[in-house]
């Protein structure tokens, strides 16, 4: 008699831990990427390949350490940071955008300009110690900020598509870099001349650190915009007007907030973001300014980091460094023996199972209310 009840509260309290679990933004995404590593190991077997060679790829992306030599080099450490700091940038540009209530598809363009006003700076800029690198970096985020503010600003003015307005600008942005960098004296079709030193993101006690490595001052960068993006949406007056606007544009109109100057500032400060992304990459991956022969694509990969990371500042941060990982190991994975489009698999996988967590909320949903209503219907009979 009295095992029944015993059961009953087993499988009730398994269903709350289900339900809690479920609940729970930061261990869907948990689940949902070991669930993407899951099944490409099952395609590295697939194609008669040693998943424990990815595994070891990885794990000398992340800590330098490479297994196989017993040898370890700390330039892959800073190689791995390097290639995740445009992505969790780009992240963050999104990330900020959705949690306002808009959707911003145009971060590639916005990472464009922010790329193409930081090389402008760096060419024709003061070339002073310490001033140079820093107005470049400013030059890149008012660009980015410009380049969201105008679709902010149609948006709350004249009730535009965010999603138009930003993919048109895309490739306004693409074509207009391409034009205007060939312009430049001694350009050509593929790079302009070389950047003067005092452009640069170097930073010799980071390079020393990670054996040479391309690591700079835009880690720095990186920080401040994590930790800026937090600040301005969990703990100011700013970030709860925006995420009110975002929530419901007349109950905030209603509230006194003016409605079209916050959806401006909100895609300004999105825009920001990825044009810093652009200047991270433009002053710290390479030492000549690019003619943009097609997209990074660092823009588009950012919607995908701000959804693992629940459009979250630390979130955002730790979903790209897994990006960054897995884009930084193609290299060694080849190496091995395991075919690169492994970990843009695994990416792809993660997104997909991401964008379904709505639906198991769905199931969820539904499993409650029948267990409610078998309920309902033992406590009638």
């Amino acid at each position: 008699m009295s095992a029944a009840p015993k059961d009953s509260s087993h499988g009730a309290s398994k269903a709350s831990l289900l339900d809690t679990l479920v609940a729970s933004d930061g261990a869907v995404s948990a689940f949902v990427v070991i669930l993407g590593f899951l099944c490409g190991t099952a395609l590295i077997l697939a194609v008669g390949k040693n998943p424990g060679n990815m595994y070891a790829a990885l794990l000398q992306t992340l800590s330098g350490f490479d297994v196989t030599r017993g040898s370890w080099n700390a330039r892959y450490i800073g190689e791995w940071l390097t290639a995740s700091m445009p992505l969790i940038l780009c992240g963050l540009s999104m990330g900020f955008a959705a949690r306002t209530g808009l959707f911003n598809i145009g971060a590639e363009g916005q990472y464009i300009v922010g790329l193409s006003a930081a090389q402008f700076v760096a060419i024709y800029g003061p070339q002073v110690p310490g001033l140079h690198w820093i107005l470049a970096v400013l030059a890149g985020a008012l660009a980015g900020a410009l380049w969201g503010g105008i679709v902010g600003w149609l948006k709350g003015k004249y009730s535009v598509s965010e999603v138009v307005a930003t993919i048109m600008l895309n490739y306004i942005a693409y074509f207009l870099s391409r034009f205007l960098t060939q312009l430049i004296p001694e350009a050509n079709t593929y790079k302009t001349q070389s950047f003067p030193k005092t452009a640069l993101l170097e930073s010799s006690l980071l390079q020393g650190l990670t054996n040479g490595s391309r690591l700079g001052l835009g880690i720095y960068i990186v920080i401040i915009c994590c930790l800026f993006y937090w600040f301005i949406i969990e703990r100011t007056r700013l970030g709860f007007e925006l995420r009110a606007t975002g929530f419901n544009k007349e109950a905030a109109r209603c509230s006194g907030i003016k409605v079209t100057k916050s959806i401006t500032l909100s895609m300004g400060i999105a825009g920001a973001f990825a044009g810093l992304a652009g200047v991270v990459v433009a002053l710290g991956s390479f030492n000549y300014g690019r003619v943009l022969s097609g997209y990074d694509y660092y823009g588009f990969n950012g919607i995908a980091v701000a959804l693992v990371g629940n459009s979250t500042a630390g979130g955002t941060l730790i979903s790209g460094l897994l990006f960054g990982m897995l884009s930084s190991a193609q290299p060694l994975m080849q190496s091995r023996q395991i075919p690169k489009e492994i970990t843009q698999i695994i990416s792809g996988l993660v997104v997909v199972f991401i964008s379904l967590r709505a639906g198991f909320r769905m199931i969820m949903e539904w499993r409650a209310k029948r267990i409610a209503k078998e309920k309902r219907g033992e406590r009638d009979e």
